[in-house]
């Protein structure tokens, strides 16, 4: 038999192109047939989860072409042969470009990059936002060729802090709207407001330094996650505090400290054990995406209720911020996209500025009221049913600036000894597992955007094992919530095309200073709530549907997923509505506002067992709608049959290559030689 006829002959039975679903065949039998040697073991489905495992068969005759759109292999048939020499149809000409040093990628003494036409992408199969990808010779997807800076890129000190102060101007929203809403949530004053807020920037400065350098390693900003405010909400609105009038801000933050301490525990042994490796086998773009998105939508109660309080500052402040992320995206100005990239800040300002004005015309002046006295003190029904708006829509109601000092240097304690009960810590812990299901899917988005290949399982586990000890000290330096990789960084990294793990450290350390300023905290705690609730509405939209594009490395058509999304979305509204109104009356008259009604069920839930405790973390967690999201999401993924492809499984690293190759131990190696130190911790690292 000629040699060309045994190849064709091996690639026609080869188990991976007739049967998708079977498993490689031990290299004894047909793989030493072909010559193949497998670099990368057990992958034989393709998928576009950012490792597209090619067949192992890769002949002259017959080469798999990816089809990264729509996550399949198309494989052209062998070229005919006459006369035992192969008839190769004509090639259309290569594009050549050149290297630019401005891509990132360092050129070397004039070479060129030959680049193959690519398949336009089908309408139905856009996918906004994202960017152009390539598929080496091992079937990893690569990098996005239109990232300005990728990871280990170091273009000068002077694009670095501009583009490290972007990044964190960009994530703006993310990093102080949190204690906005939670202060004044356990009774805080504006100067207590001010303190925390220097504490959050103080914190995520730290731990995206520990993360960058010890973690993940990827520029992926740390921060209060949107994930710990539900929960954070129903401690503050527990049974025990209702009664509390002096002290109750230190005393509340007390007990969050010790319940965040406990759950961050449980993360960093889920991290560093290496049971986080073993647990991503069951978390993929099916899980990922539901339990992200109802992050999102769980306080759909919150947002616009309190925009309603001002309604004409709280539109304004919408409407700006979707005009400039909508409708002005496209302007660039200096090659920036500014409107895109400071839709949130600007937005802010302009509708702050409006405020001001109004406030200084006298539009919310009202004869013989004053701001100052409270409204059970005032006499004038005429002021009292003005109250609501002059508290709200004035931006003179706060003396934080003043109150604030210069100097200021957050300390760990500084509110007390943390206060540790058990129910709270049980309620945290669920929390923390959420979180680190968040950071999986920000780790492998982002690490397609500006790493060489995925993280390996044991970088993954690292990176969440230092998420835990991140949130260990946000919960020893008191922030009220945990410490998490914020969600939003993909986006950004997407807009802003910037994936420099430099600009982010370099920006990291402007953080840090600039929490040592009292003043900065005292001018973000100024910021008028209705003007925050405003923000919030298009924070909280844009995380809902930046969970539901992780579907993008899934079948997002298959009748499966369509069903397991539906049920775990609609699950995760109804069934918390359920626990949060049982019990409660049409008519009952309860202390809270309305918007923080569905955080109080610990007190009137269906669970009423002699165990107190027990009844309080059960009513707690499943008035929780990511908890629910992802129970749904993770049961009916993981029993519903469903090809890998379908699922969109998430493909890491193989450790045993990693370790042999050089570029992916320098984007996720461990720097100044500690990976040396452990490196018989096989379980949390290369």
């Amino acid at each position: 038999m000629s040699e060309p006829e045994r190849r064709q002959r091996s690639v026609q039975w080869s188990p991976v192109l007739s049967t998708p679903e079977a498993k490689p065949v031990p290299p004894s039998s047909w793989a030493k047939k072909t010559g193949f040697r497998p670099k990368f073991s057990g992958e034989t489905n393709a998928g576009d989860s950012g490792q597209i495992a090619l067949p192992p068969v890769k002949s002259r005759e017959a080469e798999a072409n990816p089809d990264l759109e729509a996550g399949r292999v198309k494989v052209t048939p062998p070229p005919p042969v006459a006369n035992g020499e192969k008839i190769l149809p004509p090639l259309p000409p290569p594009v050549v470009k050149k290297r630019r040093d401005s891509d990132g990628v360092p050129s070397t003494n004039g070479q060129v990059k030959v680049e193959q036409p690519v398949r336009r992408t089908a309408r139905n199969e856009e996918v906004a936002g994202s960017l152009p990808q390539t598929v080496d010779e091992d079937g990893f997807a690569l990098r996005h060729s239109h990232m300005k800076y990728e990871l280990r890129d170091s273009p000068g000190l002077v694009p670095i802090g501009v583009y490290g102060i972007q990044h964190y101007v960009s994530i703006l929203g993310s990093l102080i709207l949190i204690p906005l809403v939670i202060v004044p949530a356990m009774g805080g004053s504006h100067e207590e407001i001010a303190a925390v807020v220097s504490t959050v920037l103080f914190v995520s400065g730290v731990t995206t330094l520990l993360h960058t350098f010890f973690g993940s390693r990827l520029p992926l900003i740390q921060g209060p996650s949107f994930v710990y405010l539900a929960p954070v909400l129903a401690i503050i609105n527990s049974p025990e505090f209702q009664g509390l009038n002096e002290n109750k801000f230190r005393h509340i933050m007390k007990e969050l400290q010790g319940a965040i301490i406990i759950g961050s525990a449980f993360q960093t042994f889920l991290g560093y054990t290496g049971l986080m490796s073993l647990l991503v086998r069951f978390i993929n773009p099916v899980v990922v995406s539901p339990t992200i998105a109802a992050v999102g939508l769980s306080f759909y109660g919150y947002g616009f209720p309190l925009v309603g309080t001002c309604i004409e500052i709280g539109a304004i402040q919408i409407l700006v911020v979707i005009v400039f992320s909508l409708y002005l995206r496209k302007i660039s100005v200096l090659g920036h996209r500014i409107f895109l990239i400071y839709a949130v800040p600007l937005g802010l300002a302009i509708t702050w500025a409006v405020a001001f004005l109004l406030t200084e015309a006298g539009a919310y002046n009202y004869k013989g009221c004053d701001i100052n006295i409270p409204a059970s003190n005032m006499v004038s029904e005429h002021c009292r049913k003005h109250i609501s708006r002059m508290k709200y829509c004035r931006v003179d109601t706060s003396h934080a600036i003043k109150s604030s000092p210069w100097f200021k240097f957050p300390y760990p304690l500084q509110w007390g000894t943390p206060v540790f009960h058990w129910k709270m810590a049980l309620v945290m812990c669920v929390v923390s597992l959420i979180s680190s299901v968040d950071s999986v899917g920000s780790y492998h988005a982002s690490s397609l955007l500006v790493a060489s290949r995925p993280p390996t399982p044991g970088v993954l586990s690292r990176g969440i094992g230092l998420e835990g000890l991140s949130s260990v000290l946000a919960g020893l330096w008191g922030t009220g919530t945990g410490s998490t990789t914020l969600t939003e960084n993909v986006h950004t990294i997407a807009v802003t095309k910037m994936g420099s793990r430099r600009a982010v450290q370099l920006g990291a350390c402007i953080l840090i200073v600039l929490s040592l300023v009292g003043k900065v905290g005292g001018f973000i705690a100024s910021i008028p709530g209705v003007m925050v609730a405003g923000l919030l509405c298009f924070m909280w939209a844009m995380l809902t549907a930046l969970g539901l594009s992780n579907l993008r490395y899934s079948e997002a058509g298959s009748s499966r997923n369509i069903i397991i999304i539906g049920l775990s979305l609609f699950f995760s509204l109804s069934i918390p509505a359920y626990f949060q109104q049982y019990g409660i009356s049409p008519n009952s008259n309860l202390s809270v506002p309305s918007y923080f009604q569905p955080y109080i069920v610990a007190s009137h839930g269906p669970f009423q067992s002699k165990y107190g405790g027990l009844n309080y973390f059960l009513n707690t967690i499943f008035s929780l709608h990511m908890v629910i999201a992802f129970l749904v999401a993770v049961i009916l993924d993981n029993t519903v049959p469903g090809s890998k492809q379908e699922r969109g499984v998430y493909v890491w690293s193989e450790p045993d290559v990693a370790r042999r190759e050089p570029a992916i131990a320098k984007d996720y190696g461990l720097p100044m030689r500690v990976g040396r130190i452990f490196r018989w911790v096989k379980w949390v690292g290369l």
